[in-house]
């Protein structure tokens, strides 16, 4: 790995980390794993202290993080370590397993997740055509957080979207079926799944991030990978967007909101937005969580509300 690899793989980690835990969750698990760790930290940066801690480290312990982080595949038995390119870092890693006929129609529904936090492997049009196709959907089944599978006629024949599928259910992962001309069958059947017909692709992709919002397997996964998108967001509009889909939800942990908080401090475009800061504290009061306050002149304003 040279030094650009490197540079690469750590601010990968550093996001994913970054969306996944706390500061205090960081030390622990880098102490569990014998990086160094260090005390009051000059930046209110969770993804650049990760980096400058993992920096110190060697690249066989900076590999393994990042296998159990899903970042990249590591084979059992093997040395062989392949960078998992096509999920974005910090986001949920949704495969979407479909007839190569429905590629195009995929691939429409990979870029509706995208406002979701969700990262989708569309397996047609995510694999460079210079590597291994049977390879990278490998690693995609081993690194993905769920799968949802496009069921149509010919996906039971045929043996890729089948065995995909069988992955899945040897992992235990969420399976979401999508009925789009086939119901669910064998080990998915008892998923009543999503009926796609006469949907647009935003219906589909709004009613997959409410079933991961209520599955127990994956409901802690998706809201933190939102919250870490919703405060890495470039742009104001992007955060707002995202703060309405945090205040659609029936419910939202509150430790997960407090983290937010904290991120969203990190990120000046965004603590120095009026708008924006005005619409997470009104989601924020709408879960009882104390709103946010940015700088002296916001506290002042929030004295205003306390009894005399």
């Amino acid at each position: 790995m040279n030094g650009l690899q490197k540079i690469k793989l750590l601010d990968e980690i550093g996001a994913e980390l970054q969306s996944r835990m706390t500061f205090s969750d960081i030390d622990t698990y880098f102490r569990g794993h014998g990086v160094p760790t260090q005390d009051n930290y000059p930046h209110n940066s969770k993804r650049s202290y990760s980096k400058d801690m993992l920096a110190k480290v060697d690249e066989e312990l900076v590999f393994k993080i990042a296998g159990e982080l899903g970042i990249v595949d590591a084979p059992n038995g093997s040395e062989i370590v392949r960078e998992v390119g096509f999920w974005k870092a910090g986001h949920f890693r949704l495969f979407l397993s479909h007839l190569a006929s429905f590629k195009v129609k995929a691939s429409h529904l990979q870029a509706a997740l995208r406002k979701y936090a969700i990262t989708s492997f569309v397996a047609h049009e995510d694999i460079e055509p210079t590597k291994e196709w049977q390879n990278e959907i490998e690693a995609g089944l081993k690194t993905m957080d769920a799968l949802a599978a496009i069921l149509m006629p010919g996906f039971q024949e045929s043996k890729w979207c089948d065995q995909e599928v069988g992955v899945a259910v040897g992992r235990g992962v969420l399976i979401i079926p999508i009925r789009k001309g086939l119901d669910p069958y064998g080990f998915i059947g008892k998923y009543q799944g999503i009926q796609a017909n006469s949907k647009t692709v935003g219906d589909v992709a709004e009613e997959i991030f409410t079933t991961l919002v209520k599955s127990p397997k994956t409901k802690n996964k998706i809201l933190i990978s939102l919250s870490g998108a919703l405060s890495n967001a470039t742009t104001v509009e992007d955060a707002v967007e995202k703060v309405a889909i945090f205040q659609s939800l029936e419910s939202v942990p509150a430790d997960i909101l407090e983290n937010l908080k904290q991120q969203v401090a990190d990120n000046s475009r965004l603590s120095e937005s009026r708008e924006f800061l005005d619409s997470l504290n009104s989601m924020l009061v709408k879960f009882d969580v104390k709103k946010i306050v940015i700088g002296a002149s916001e506290q002042e304003k929030e004295w205003d509300d306390l009894p005399f």
